[in-house]
């Protein structure tokens, strides 16, 4: 995955939302599964008239359900092709991509520009209320119901013992030859006045499943099923808690991606792709 585009190539960013309740996830899958790279690609090589496929690589891949509002993403296009389509390519993308899925800006990147790689933070939401009626209807599926009353104070304490860098292994599905050390930058939840409860989770990067376990966690104290301590215990030790759930993926929206200054791209590259290790508790 190059941090510059292919030789004869533009790089081009593109900037995107989509409902992800009608997508098996971002990635592309055997079996005609649908999903929002699946779905782009089509359209890219249809309003291009194109015979080739042009591979999208995107800051953050999301799972089967969850749902985007800033996503970034980009894909390396023939100088040919994008000088003849620049101009109107965003507008024939509207009129060809189904309505869950919008491209709101297509612009070539600055030199450097890696749309994983290069992102120094994915902040998302997961959103959840404790009505006892249930979720608005309007909001039914973006909104989780939990149906326990939520200390949103004692959900924040918890919160507050998860920040900073760690190995968030106990809270995330481990794949093989990846780190799970992650930079917990934010971690808050704010009760709006309509009772939906907002968590605003902002890390450097995520581990497969990590929000949607944080959350579960939290849920746990806020119901006071645990103590305040108890997410911070999970962490320390390092492994899968069954207590630990992973709440269902309707509720999160990533939305927004963070990049550094232009000057500073090939920089985060390199650190981005550096494999993570946390410093040694001892000494020699």
């Amino acid at each position: 995955m190059s941090d510059e585009a292919l030789p004869g190539h533009v790089r081009v960013r593109l900037d995107l939302s989509y409902d992800g309740a009608g997508f098996h996830g971002w990635a592309k899958q055997a079996g005609g599964k649908r999903t929002v790279q699946g779905e782009i690609e089509d359209a890219l090589r249809t309003v291009t008239r194109s015979k080739e496929t042009y591979e999208l690589t995107v800051a953050g891949r999301t799972d089967a359900g969850v749902h985007a509002r800033g996503q970034v993403a980009h894909v390396d296009l023939p100088v040919e092709l994008w000088a003849e389509h620049r101009e109107k390519l965003l507008k024939r993308l509207a009129g060809r991509l189904p309505k869950d899925v919008r491209i709101w800006r297509v612009a070539e990147a600055p030199e450097g520009f890696n749309a994983r790689f290069s992102a120094i933070w994915r902040r998302y939401a997961y959103r959840v209320t404790d009505n006892p009626g249930g979720v608005d209807p309007l909001l039914r599926g973006h909104v989780l119901w939990h149906d326990w009353p939520l200390d949103v104070d004692a959900m924040n304490e918890a919160a507050r013992a998860l920040l900073g860098e760690h190995d968030f292994a106990a809270y995330c599905k481990k794949r093989e030859g990846a780190t799970t050390i992650r930079t917990l930058q934010d971690l808050s939840l704010v009760r709006g006045a309509d009772g939906v409860i907002t968590a605003t989770v902002r890390a450097d990067a995520f581990c497969h499943n990590m929000v949607r376990s944080l959350i579960g966690a939290l849920l746990f104290v806020g119901d006071g099923h645990r103590g305040p301590e108890w997410p911070g215990k999970v962490l320390a030790a390092g492994v899968r808690d069954s207590a630990v759930h992973v709440v269902r993926p309707h509720g999160l929206t990533l939305e927004e991606v963070g990049y550094p200054a232009d000057e500073l791209l090939a920089a985060r590259n390199k650190e981005a792709r550096n494999k993570r290790s946390l410093p040694s508790a001892g000494c020699c």
